[in-house]
C-alpha cells in the first residue's frame, strides 16, 4: 500500500518495456535503435469511470485514414483509456460527444484547433473527462495512411501552416508505396460475408490465421496470411507485422488494430462485429458461414467489406493513371501525389533512374518520372520462348561458327527490344549492362526438358549432358560471368554491341533522341574493362560507319567487386560512368550468397549483430565505404565521372540519403519505387540543407 512502492514499480514496468517482445519488433519495423532507451512521464491519476459525466476518448484533427479536415475519433462515457485503445468495448463516435458531454466537446474543439496550429502537423490527442472537466493525457503527431499524408501536407500549404518544403518532409517516402497497392475489381460481384470499419485502405487476400505466432511462421513460409482476432493487443505486433492484413470482430478507428495497421501501410477492418472469432478451434462463423484457419478470405480496408475466397484486383487510382487506364483530371489522389512529387522535384538534386528490361517496363518507369534507365538486364532478354532456344544452340554450340550462327539469331531480337527502349525513353539515358550470368543459367538441369533440347539442337541427350557439366561451377556467383564471358567469347559482346548500335541508329532515324550508355559487367581490373571497351569501340566504328550516322555514346562499368572499387582510379582512365551493383558488391564485401544467408540473417539482426539486413539497407561502414573511395578516386582522375548506383538499394529511403551525402549523381530502383525514390532525395536535400547540386 505503499505509494511510493506503486510508482517505482510503474517506473520500473516501463524500462523494462524497453525490451518486450512487442517493443523490439516495433523498432524493428520502424528503424529505431535499440540503445536510446525509453522515458517515463510522471503525471496526476485522472478517472473517466465516475458516471455518466465522466468519459475517455481518442481523437486525431483530422482523418487519419484520408486526410480530411475534419475532427475525428471515439470515446466511451464512463470508462478509462485502455477500454478504447484495447476495442475492448465498441466506441461512440467523437460527434456524439457534444450531446453527451457538450461543455468537454466545446473546450476539446477549441484545444484541438489550437495544438494543430501549434505543431504544424494533424494531431493525435488521448482525453479524459472526469466529472465534466476536460484532462489532455497526450498529444503526438497522428499515425496516418499515405493518402491521408499526402492531403494533410498539401492542405496545410493551402491553409499556411507550413511551407511545401515541409509537406515534403511530412510524408515518408516508403509510405508512397501504398498508393500503389491494388483495390478490389470493381467488376467483382461477390457479396461480402462481414461488414467492418475501414480502418486502413487496401485490398488483401490471404489465409486465415488466429494466432500472431501462426501469422509469423506461415509467413516466413511465404503464405500470404490475414490475421484475424477478436481484438488485437501491442502483443500481436509481430503477428500483424507477417500479416498482409488484419481482421478484427471489436474496436473502433482508434483501437490498437486500427492505429498500428494504419500506421503500417497494412489493410485493416476492425470492429466488423458480427464475427463470432472462436481461437481454440481456430475458426470465425458469421452467421451459417465458417472460416477456418488456412480458408482463404480477402478484405477491403477502403470499403471495411470482408470477403470469402480469393478475389481479383485491380491497379490503384495512381498506377492507373500511370498507366493511361484512367485520365488524371478524374483522380484526386493521384493529383494530390503529383503535386507533392513535383515539390519533391524541386529541390532534390540526385536524379532518379529505373531498372528496366523490357519496353513495357520502361514505359511505365517513365510515368512514375524516371529520368532515364540505370539499369537494363541483357539477359533478361533471353529467357522466353525463341529466344532461350537460340541462346542454348549458341552455349552448346562446338565451334566459333556454331556459336556466331545462334548469335546471329539472337542479334535482331535484342535489336528490336532496345529500340523499344530508346523509343520510351526519348530524350533520356538508358544503360544497358551487357551479359552477366554464367552460362549454366540458360541450360535446363535434366528431365524432360533436356531430352527435347537434345532433339531440337541434333544432338544425343549425353553430349547434352556433358555440356552442361563442363558449365556447372562450385561457386557461379565469383565464376565465370560477367566480362569473363565476353573476354573468353568476345563474339557475344560484338553480337550485342552491334544490336544496341543498329537499335540506336534506326531510333534515331525515326527521330527519337537516342543516349545509348553501354556497362561492362563484373570488372575486377582495369586491363578487363579496356579488352571490352576496345572490343564495343570497334564494333560502334563498323556499325555507325557503315549506316552512315553518328550516335553519341558512353562506355562505363558496374562497380560490384571490391577490387574494382579499390582500383577505381584506374578503371575510371578509360570508363566514363561507374554504376554501383551493390546487390553483389553487397555479397563480395560480406562473402555472403544472398541466396544462402536468408537462412540466418533474420536471426543476425534480431540479436543486434548487424541493425539491418545489408540486402535491404545498404551497409555504409563496410559497403558504403568502398563506394566512397571508388566515387573520390575516379572523379581525382575523371572529374566528371557520371556515378550511380543500381542495385535494389536504389529505392530503400535510407540508402538513398546516403548516395546523397557522398555526391552521387543518380540511384536506379525498380520502376515502382521510382516515386520513393523521388521523394527521399528530396527528403536527403532537405535535411542536409543541400538544395543545389554538391557538384557540377
Amino acid at each position: 500500500m505503499d505509494p511510493m512502492a506503486q510508482l517505482w514499480g510503474a517506473i520500473e514496468a516501463v524500462w523494462r518495456s524497453w525490451t518486450l517482445k512487442k517493443a523490439v519488433d516495433y523498432r524493428r519495423v520502424n528503424g529505431i535503435r535499440d540503445d536510446l532507451g525509453t522515458a517515463v512521464n510522471v503525471v496526476a491519476m485522472v478517472f473517466g469511470n465516475m458516471g455518466d459525466d465522466s468519459g475517455t476518448g481518442v481523437a486525431f484533427t483530422r482523418n487519419p485514414s484520408t486526410g480530411e479536415r475534419k475532427f475525428y475519433g471515439e470515446f466511451l462515457i464512463n470508462a478509462q483509456g485502455e477500454d478504447v485503445v484495447a476495442g475492448i468495448r465498441t466506441p461512440l463516435s467523437i460527434d456524439e460527444m457534444a450531446t453527451r458531454l457538450p461543455g468537454a466537446y466545446e473546450e476539446l474543439l477549441a484545444t484541438e484547433e489550437r495544438l494543430e496550429r501549434h505543431y504544424g502537423d494533424m494531431q493525435d490527442i488521448e482525453f479524459t473527462v472526469e466529472r465534466g472537466t476536460l484532462y489532455l493525457l497526450q498529444t503526438r503527431t497522428g499515425k496516418r495512411t499515405a493518402t491521408a499524408a499526402i492531403r494533410v501536407a498539401i492542405e496545410m500549404v493551402d491553409e499556411g501552416l507550413i511551407d511545401h518544403r515541409k509537406a515534403v518532409l511530412r510524408v515518408p517516402a516508403d509510405q508512397l508505396a501504398q498508393l500503389l497497392h491494388p483495390v478490389i475489381d470493381g467488376s467483382v460481384r461477390a457479396v461480402p460475408i462481414a461488414v467492418g470499419l475501414p480502418a486502413s485502405p487496401g485490398a488483401a487476400s490471404g489465409v486465415a490465421v488466429f494466432d500472431p505466432d501462426v501469422a509469423e511462421r506461415r509467413a516466413a513460409e511465404g503464405v500470404s496470411v490475414i490475421l484475424v482476432r477478436e481484438e488485437t493487443t501491442p502483443e500481436d505486433f509481430h503477428g500483424i507485422v507477417a500479416a498482409k492484413a488484419v481482421l478484427t470482430a471489436r474496436g473502433g478507428m482508434t483501437s490498437h488494430a486500427a492505429v498500428v495497421a494504419r500506421g503500417m501501410g497494412k489493410c485493416a477492418v476492425v470492429g466488423a462485429k458480427d464475427l463470432q472469432v472462436d481461437l481454440e478451434k481456430r475458426q470465425f462463423t458469421v452467421g451459417e458461414v465458417t472460416i477456418s484457419e488456412g480458408d482463404w478470405i480477402t478484405v477491403d480496408g477502403a470499403s471495411g467489406k470482408v470477403f470469402r475466397g480469393d478475389l481479383p484486383t485491380t491497379p490503384s487510382e495512381v498506377v492507373q493513371v500511370t498507366r493511361g487506364m484512367r485520365p488524371a483530371h478524374n483522380a484526386p489522389t493521384y493529383a494530390a501525389y503529383a503535386r507533392l512529387l513535383s515539390w519533391a522535384d524541386e529541390v532534390r538534386h540526385l536524379r532518379v533512374r529505373a531498372n528496366a528490361d523490357t519496353p513495357a517496363d520502361a514505359r511505365i518507369a517513365r510515368g512514375f518520372g524516371a529520368e532515364g534507365i540505370g539499369l537494363c538486364r541483357t539477359e533478361h532478354m533471353f529467357f522466353e520462348g525463341d529466344r532461350i532456344a537460340a541462346m542454348r544452340e549458341m552455349i552448346v554450340a562446338r565451334d566459333l561458327d556454331g556459336r556466331r550462327r545462334a548469335l546471329a539469331k539472337l542479334l535482331p531480337m535484342q535489336r528490336s527490344d532496345f529500340e523499344g527502349i530508346f523509343e520510351a525513353m526519348h530524350g533520356l539515358p538508358v544503360t544497358i549492362r551487357l551479359l552477366d550470368p554464367p552460362l549454366h543459367e540458360f541450360l535446363p538441369h535434366g528431365g524432360e526438358e533436356t531430352k527435347l533440347l537434345a532433339r531440337t539442337l541434333g544432338i544425343s541427350r549425353a553430349e547434352l549432358q556433358n555440356t552442361v557439366e563442363s558449365l556447372r561451377e562450385t561457386n557461379p556467383m565469383l565464376g565465370h560471368r560477367g566480362c569473363r564471358l565476353g573476354i573468353t567469347y568476345p563474339e557475344i559482346t560484338q553480337m550485342q554491341g552491334r544490336a544496341i548500335f543498329e537499335a540506336a541508329v534506326r531510333a534515331k532515324r525515326r527521330g527519337i533522341d537516342v543516349r545509348p550508355e553501354l556497362m561492362i559487367p563484373l570488372v575486377a581490373t582495369s586491363r578487363e574493362f579496356e579488352n571490352q571497351r576496345g572490343v564495343l569501340d570497334e564494333v560502334a566504328h563498323q556499325v555507325l560507319g557503315a549506316m552512315g550516322e553518328e550516335v553519341p555514346y558512353t562506355i562505363g562499368t558496374m562497380i560490384e567487386l571490391p577490387r574494382a572499387a579499390l582500383t577505381a582510379d584506374e578503371i575510371a582512365q578509360r570508363a566514363e560512368f561507374f554504376s554501383f551493383g551493390t546487390n553483389d558488391l553487397t555479397q563480395t564485401t560480406f562473402g555472403l550468397s544472398r541466396d544462402d544467408a536468408g537462412r540466418f540473417l533474420p536471426n543476425y539482426v534480431e540479436n543486434g549483430i548487424l541493425p539491418d539486413d545489408p540486402f535491404q539497407v545498404l551497409d555504409q561502414n563496410g559497403v558504403g565505404k568502398l563506394i566512397g573511395i571508388a566515387v573520390t578516386a575516379g572523379r581525382s582522375v575523371r572529374p566528371q565521372l557520371k556515378v550511380g548506383i543500381c542495385g535494389e538499394h536504389g529505392g530503400e529511403p535510407r540508402s538513398v540519403k546516403f548516395c546523397h551525402s557522398i555526391g552521387l549523381d543518380y540511384v536506379s530502383c525498380s520502376p515502382y519505387r521510382v516515386p520513393i525514390a523521388r521523394l527521399a532525395a528530396a527528403h536527403a536535400a532537405l535535411e542536409s540543407g543541400s538544395q543545389e547540386p554538391s557538384r557540377p
